[in-house]
């Protein structure tokens, strides 16, 4: 089931990747910016952004955008990021993007994988982008939510599509017909026609790009499609991690692992981390089609083959470390779930 479509989401934060935020932060350096400076005043521990597949909160994301115009002294500088950053460095996203057969694949990839870059309003109720045809017209509309909370995202994301595409087909004919913003026009409105190099629409009523026809159809050249499926494999788990942290079942197993082997895992303690009650906890697990006795449950026979797979510890180690204080409880319970007592036959991996 696609991530938007998922009826059993909850609120949650949005974040940004981590290799989102270094690519920002890398240009603001450069062109003058105090890293130290600008990561405390954004609020970004240094050490978040270690793997570029860490999540960050996006509202700090927004901050250190801020934080670097003032600090580079340049109010273009989202335009700048766009045109500046390699999509296929900061992100998975981008590396499948590149390695599809035509634009259009590419687009269709970049469009189901986009949370994993940066998670905006608007995608637990479907795609942010879309082809929208108006009689003879071809328009790409970024349908987030909100835009003008933070033009700066639509900035960067208008000038990326155009750059993105000229540093890599250099020799093709310019795509882009017209760009339309739903914000005002900013006083360095040069930037906009020196990058997109197309008319620009200020106060438009949608954001969108006008595109060529023939854009969606063009080939990318050379594709290693084994490649090209190693990449979409990392990013689907990806994207199945991201959905599970914004289910209270995904949250809630993330607070169990870590205690499984205390035995300490009673529903009012998990409730009360989760920042909610009992019968807050209880509804909010049935709408997700499980009791919290049975995620318990499967939670220890999941990391109960984990752990035995490979035999990574023993039958004994196993039992502590998912919680059974007497090994031959843990046996019965292992039978019950696979059908066979631990340590016989080859362990089969959880789904």
């Amino acid at each position: 089931m696609s991530a938007a479509l998922n009826p059993n989401r909850v609120a949650a934060e949005l974040t940004v990747s981590a290799g989102y935020v270094c690519s920002l932060v890398e240009l603001a350096v450069a062109r003058g910016a105090d890293r130290e400076r600008l990561l405390a005043t954004a609020g970004i521990d240094r050490t978040a952004l270690g793997h570029p597949d860490n999540r960050l909160p996006f509202e700090r994301f927004k901050t250190l955008m801020r934080s670097a115009k003032d600090l580079t002294g340049d109010p273009a500088l989202a335009l700048h990021f766009g045109e500046t950053s390699r999509f296929a460095e900061m992100s998975i996203v981008g590396l499948i993007a590149f390695a599809a057969e035509t634009v259009a694949e590419a687009f269709a990839q970049m469009n189901r994988y986009a949370r994993l870059v940066v998670e905006v309003d608007g995608h637990e109720s479907g795609d942010r982008f879309a082809v929208v045809r108006r009689g003879q017209e071809v328009w790409i509309e970024d349908r987030r939510r909100n835009p003008n909370d933070f033009p700066e995202l639509t900035e960067s994301t208008w000038a990326r599509f155009a750059s993105d595409y000229a540093r890599h087909m250099p020799n093709r004919p310019q795509f882009l017909k017209a760009v339309h913003v739903t914000h005002a026009e900013p006083a360095y409105r040069a930037e906009y026609d020196r990058i997109l190099k197309a008319p620009v629409t200020f106060g438009s009523p949608w954001n969108a790009l006008q595109i060529e026809d023939w854009w969606l159809s063009l080939r990318l050249g050379r594709t290693n499609r084994y490649v090209f499926g190693l990449f979409s494999e990392r990013a689907q788990a990806l994207l199945v991690s991201l959905e599970n942290a914004e289910t209270v079942r995904g949250r809630l197993e993330a607070l169990l692992i870590p205690v499984l082997h205390t035995g300490d895992t009673g529903m009012d303690r998990m409730a009360s981390k989760l920042g909610m009650s009992r019968p807050t906890l209880y509804r909010r697990l049935r709408a997700e089609g499980v009791s919290y006795e049975a995620l318990l449950d499967d939670l220890r026979h999941r990391m109960a083959l984990h752990y035995l797979d490979g035999k990574k510890v023993s039958v004994s180690q196993a039992a502590y470390l998912v919680g059974f204080s007497d090994s031959s409880v843990f046996s019965r319970a292992f039978k019950r779930w696979t059908g066979r007592p631990p340590g016989q036959g080859k362990i089969a991996t959880a789904d």
